[in-house]
Order: structure tokens, then sequence, then C-alpha cells
């Protein structure tokens, strides 16, 4: 099998359907500091729904909300509440992926056409993937437009945290069903099993989960994919399932190059993260050995380290940033390691359950 049969250049744009995309833009610039760079609206004709395009470092954030209810993106909005409807790739050429897709087992979701305004046109199509969720394949040829066609430009600025852009993207699929998405990622994309993990590495006293990371042949695409494990109680995954309404993109992680800057600013923005307990940086220099960082520094900002062959990583993760447990983001610097914080499973799990207790959803 080619390593990049449908020719993906990057991710182009993760799109989010949300109640209110005027306030979602508000938070992501006040919160993550993304800076507002193109908008889609009545304004600018788009009858159908508005949208803030949202920047930081090359992560592009699409918020969308319909103004009908009769919408595709309103039926999404009312099944899953806010979240992410279509992790958008830029390709060579938009048909040949569709078609490509399509023989090697896709369900379509948008056949190819052109999107064009006056800086030019853009050819798109789309394939479904897990639950609702969407694969857009856009060309972008000579356009030279702010964004994509129908989008103008509508610049406010944010202060930058320093994110630089999408490490990975976590899937949450049914019970029996991450295997089937694997091959699927495998069989239609080219993607490679990266790394797996099963419920003896991520699992407590109470639940647990398994996962496999799809990756294509760069790593710069990363998606691993959840399904829950037989536990004693409710794990994430099966509170994420039902609550979002079937499968969906649990979380995002954002990559910097300097987590003490980033999490410092973000915590002073009002974001919140999941708490580690003391005992976890007891036993951390130990485990993980010399770092460049200052164990205080982590202790304080209650970061997490993991260290593997290659190297060594620092991670933390947001409590869920909408009303329902479903989507939150992770925040993660690179020393060397292109793991995932394995080390790390279980007292990210036990920071999870407690806050499922708070929920009553454990």
């Amino acid at each position: 099998m080619p390593q990049n049969p449908l020719r993906l250049k990057r991710i182009h744009h993760v799109r989010f359907v949300v109640g209110n995309a005027r306030q979602a833009a508000f938070f992501y610039r006040k919160g993550f500091g993304f800076s507002q760079l193109a908008y889609s609206g009545l304004e600018t004709g788009n009858r159908d729904r508005a949208c803030y395009v949202m920047g930081q470092g090359t992560a592009r954030f699409v918020l969308t909300t319909p103004y009908r209810s009769t919408s595709g993106d309103a039926a999404h909005l009312h099944a899953h509440g806010d979240g992410i409807v279509d992790i958008a790739f830029q390709v060579e050429d938009a048909d040949a992926a569709f078609h490509a897709a399509l023989a090697r087992g896709a369900e379509p979701a948008s056949p190819p056409t052109t999107l064009s305004d006056d800086h030019g046109a853009v050819r798109h199509s789309a394939i479904r993937t897990y639950g609702d969720t969407i694969h857009s394949f856009y060309a972008l040829g000579d356009y030279i437009g702010p964004f994509l066609p129908g989008y103008v430009e509508r610049p406010v600025p944010g202060e930058d945290v320093g994110l630089l852009r999408v490490d990975h993207m976590v899937g949450n699929v049914e019970l029996g069903r991450m295997e089937y998405w694997a091959d699927w990622y495998s069989r239609v994309l080219g993607f490679e099993r990266y790394i797996s993990f099963d419920d003896t590495d991520i699992s407590t006293e109470y639940s647990a989960l398994m996962s496999i990371v799809m990756s294509d042949n760069s790593f710069a695409i990363k998606f691993p994919l959840n399904e829950p494990a037989a536990g004693k109680r409710k794990s994430q995954i099966d509170e994420y399932l039902d609550f979002y309404g079937g499968p969906g993109v649990q979380h995002v992680a954002l990559l910097t190059q300097d987590i003490a800057r980033t999490v410092t600013a973000l915590r002073a923005n009002g974001i919140e993260f999941l708490d580690v307990p003391d005992a976890y940086y007891d036993l951390l220099p130990q485990r993980i050995g010399p770092i460049d960082e200052a164990m205080e520094m982590i202790r304080g900002l209650r970061i997490l380290v993991d260290r593997d062959e290659e190297g060594y990583l620092l991670q933390l993760f947001s409590r869920p940033v909408e009303d329902r447990p479903t989507v939150f983001y992770e925040i993660i610097q690179r020393k060397g390691s292109r793991g995932f914080g394995k080390g790390n499973f279980r007292a990210l799990f036990e920071a999870i359950e407690r806050e499922q207790a708070l929920r009553g959803n454990l």
C-alpha cells in the first residue's frame, strides 16, 4: 500500500460546531490566546452559518454556529453539543483524494465541488469517519484569500501563549470498534500503527481503556483511537460516549516549546487544568531522572513528565471546556520523546476519575 495514498499534506483546520460562535471566539482568544483571523457570516453573504477562524502558530480552528435549525450543523449540535465535526486536510488534489478514499472503502460525505470568490478557487470534498465526524479535503491551488472562499479578513489579535501546532487528536469510539477504525485509517488514509496501549497500560482501580495511535508516514499527523475496557465503574471513555451521544474527538493536543510559559499564561487566563496530587511529584525525580526544567516549577504548575528511550515529554490536561464532560485540551512539550506519556496514565486517569466522581459519573 502506498504510504500516503491520498497525498495528504497537513491538517488544514479543525472545525467545531458550537452554540454561539461569537462567544466561543472570545473564549479561545481570551483563554487560549488564539487570534481571530477571518470571518464568514451574514455580512459576507453566508446565509447558513457564522464562522470564525482562530489561529495560533500553524493551528487553525473554525468555530461555526448554524443559523437555521434544519441544517446538518444544527443536527450535529443537537445530538452532541459543542464539538468537533471536521478534521480537514490540505491535499494536492481533492478529487483524486476523494475517489481514492472511496475506492479504499470510505463513505462519501461531500462530493468534489469548487468553492470560489474574488481571490480564486478551491476544490473541496469530504468523507465520513467515526461517529458524525468527517474528514474534508481541500486543494488550495493558487487561492490567495485570507482562509477559504467566502471568508473575509476580520483580524482581532489575541495574546499568544506559545502554542505552535496541533500535535495529535484523540478519537473515542465504542467498545469493540477501535480495531475497526484503526484498520480503516490504515486502509483508507495509509496510516500506520505507531503504538498501542491495552488495559494493563491504561487502568486504575476503577476503570480502564485501550488505545491505538495511528500516524501518517511523516509522524506529523497522529490520531490515537480509544475504546473503553472492562472496569469496576464507568471509564472516561464511557462518560464521553454517553454525554457526546456517540463517538467523536475527545481532545486536541497542542504543542509548545515552553510549557512553563504556556501553562502559566493559560492559568492566568482562567483555563482550568486537572489537579495532580503531591505524591506524584514526590516520586517523579527517581522515575524520570534528570531534566532541564526545575522540579519546583514542574510541581508548582502541576505538569506531568514522562521519559522513554528517545527522550522525555511534559504535558498537562485541561478540564473539559464545555458544560458536557466531552472536549478538553492537552498542552505538550516534547524533549525528544515521540510518545504519549505512558508513565503518566495512572496519575492522569486518577485525576480524571476525581472529576468524574464530582460530576456523579464514575
